[in-house]
């Protein structure tokens, strides 16, 4: 893996996100971080041990970041579908994008799995808005993009950013100035919780303190970013009432949030696939358009 990983850094840019030990590390000699690669790219991660930040830059970019957490049920990465791919789309737009190769929680590589993926997540805001000046980046403009589990990290920092899960170097802010979430996992409520996801963050006998925690929808503040939220009605894995009280919650704080749901399309959609679920990237440009994010005529 190591040597994999040293020619995947040669080809494009990639930032280890934490300078040493990653905080609350366990050192396992039998764990092997696993990526699935073709051409280069890296398709699907497991065994996540090495958080990184992948930069694609726009030919013309206009000062707004996205870090994009791709999905998997806590248990792997979709990278090429759900975070390269849309990364290349957000490129076409002016925006410049990062896709977030984060620890998957695992009671083998930290003393508390629960936090694993929000370590990473709020690092990654930090590392960019800590770097905008330098990137030219607008320190101002910084959203998270999240896709199923991947959804769930997005709105666990959006509702979480100032929770101290590390021990921090500065004051700059992990808090998202928006967040776009795909049908999201958002609950871990038995009702409405994808029960993998859920597994997966918090073990198998959770303390109810802890799935309250981790139920954005009960997470919500005057505070949380404006969210923009899309899922299928017969999304069979992740139910869409996810995304549905997710918006009542971010309605209820007087947050900004438009909701897009579509009768088909199940779950994993990516940006589109046939059904009406494919126009909810142009969706999501003319939210981002209205909310000054980027500058696109329609």
């Amino acid at each position: 893996m190591g040597m994999l990983f040293m020619n995947l850094q040669a080809q494009q840019n990639i930032i280890e996100i934490w300078d040493n030990e990653i905080p609350g590390e366990v050192t396992s000699d039998g764990y092997q971080e696993e990526l699935n690669v073709e051409n280069g790219q890296i398709l699907r991660a497991e065994k996540v041990i090495v958080p990184t930040l992948t930069v694609y830059k726009p030919k013309k970019p206009n000062g707004t970041t996205v870090i994009i957490f791709p999905g998997g049920g806590y248990h792997h990465l979709a990278i090429d579908k759900e975070g390269t791919k849309v990364a290349q789309w957000l490129n076409q737009l002016g925006i410049t994008a990062f896709v977030l190769k984060y620890c998957l929680p695992s009671d083998v590589i930290m003393e508390d799995k629960t936090i694993g993926p929000l370590q990473d997540a709020q690092r990654a805001v930090r590392y960019v808005r800590r770097n905008a000046e330098k990137m030219k980046l607008d320190p101002a403009k910084i959203g998270v993009m999240g896709f199923s589990a991947g959804g769930h990290l997005a709105a666990t920092l959006s509702t979480q950013y100032d929770t101290i899960v590390y021990e921090l170097e500065d004051e700059v802010s992990a808090q998202p100035n928006f967040s776009i979430l795909v049908y999201p996992v958002i609950s871990m409520q038995d009702d409405i919780t994808h029960q993998g996801s859920k597994t997966n963050l918090l073990g198998d006998h959770p303390s109810e303190e802890q799935v309250m925690a981790y139920s954005n929808e009960k997470q919500v503040t005057d505070a949380t970013p404006k969210t923009f939220l899309v899922h299928a009605t017969d999304d069979s894995s992740v139910p869409v009432e996810n995304s549905i009280r997710y918006y009542m919650a971010l309605k209820s704080h007087n947050v900004p949030v438009e909701l897009h749901l579509y009768e088909k399309g199940g779950h994993g959609f990516g940006l589109g696939r046939g059904d009406t679920n494919q126009y909810w990237p142009l969706a999501c440009e003319q939210w981002l358009d209205a909310h000054h994010l980027i500058n696109k005529t329609f």
